[in-house]
């Protein structure tokens, strides 16, 4: 179903009631069982963006957030666009995990291959080098409580459709974008796009620490605020200490790349040559979407289709 489709769906729910609850009936997108996926109005993309920060699936609270928001613009005068935009805006990350995330890419230095002063700037002035979304673009509920990774999305069939129907269009108009997945069921949602070849693994930066208060020490070692020795059983500082290292050479990397090729002049290039041209990568075998020289390892297995 095409993004004016369900606007087009919606429309007159949203106009009609000022105070729409998310879990409301009338806005149930489809259902099997216990899970229950609802209309709430995610389907803006910034096609300009250079990093995407994909949660798992809004929640009850940013779907409200962005109902309000749809039924304001709409009400305006802004045409359905402009409105989507604005909805998908109003809803982003906010509070402690934001800054924890702006803290988190700002030390693997992101900042600066966005050549931005903080990431705090992907929220406000730079906007447009940001797209916010989720391996399930619509709010998913379990029971009627938010959906948090369990049951496994790729193992549950009415979930994995979700992604390859929605967030698969996502993927190709972002491509060239860093994905950056926030908890294991995001990265392992992208691994399944990797391992299908839709999705390049070097733009993919997952093992960043997920950015909700709950981690909160895994978060503080990450950034360097809390020593290895004060630690609780619970963290492994090892794993993280890779990830950061990792995730910082690949920005880096992918940040010297970049500048490279901008610099690059015709004039600088030798008759009779071309210019450098990326590998290309064959796609890999299901569910062995795998890299070890300095990008992420996934060893998801996957199942039978």
């Amino acid at each position: 179903m095409t993004m004016n489709t369900y606007i087009e769906r919606f429309r007159s729910i949203v106009l009609d009631n000022p105070r729409l609850d998310p879990h409301d009936d009338r806005l149930v997108v489809e259902r099997t069982n216990r899970i229950a996926c609802h209309y709430a109005p995610f389907e803006y993309v910034n096609r300009d963006a250079k990093v995407v920060l994909l949660g798992i699936t809004p929640g009850a609270q940013q779907a409200g957030n962005a109902l309000n928001a749809l039924r304001t613009a709409l009400q305006g005068g802004a045409n359905d666009a402009l409105a989507l935009q604005r909805a998908k805006q109003s809803a982003s990350f906010s509070g402690p995990m934001r800054s924890n995330l702006v803290a988190m890419l700002d030390r693997i230095g992101m900042q600066r291959t966005l050549n931005i002063e903080t990431c705090a700037r992907l929220f406000d002035s730079r906007t447009d080098l940001a797209h916010f979304t989720s391996a399930l673009r619509y709010p998913v509920f379990l029971d009627g409580k938010d959906y948090s990774g369990s049951p496994s999305i790729l193992a549950t069939p009415i979930l994995r459709s979700m992604t390859q129907r929605w967030l698969s269009q996502e993927i190709a108009q972002l491509r060239d974008a860093f994905w950056v997945p926030l908890g294991k069921e995001s990265a392992a949602v992208l691994a399944d796009f990797v391992s299908r070849g839709e999705l390049k693994v070097d733009h993919v930066l997952a093992g960043m620490p997920h950015p909700s208060g709950a981690n909160a020490e895994r978060i503080a070692y990450f950034l360097g605020t809390k020593k290895r020795e004060d630690l609780s059983a619970k963290t492994n500082p090892m794993l993280l200490d890779d990830a950061r290292e990792r995730l910082t050479r690949s920005v880096t990397l992918r940040g010297s790349s970049s500048s490279a090729i901008e610099t690059m002049r015709p004039s600088s290039i030798p008759a009779g040559s071309s210019a450098p041209i990326s590998n290309t990568r064959r796609a890999l075998p299901t569910g062995q979407a795998t890299k070890r020289d300095g990008g992420f390892n996934f060893e998801v297995q996957h199942p039978q289709r």
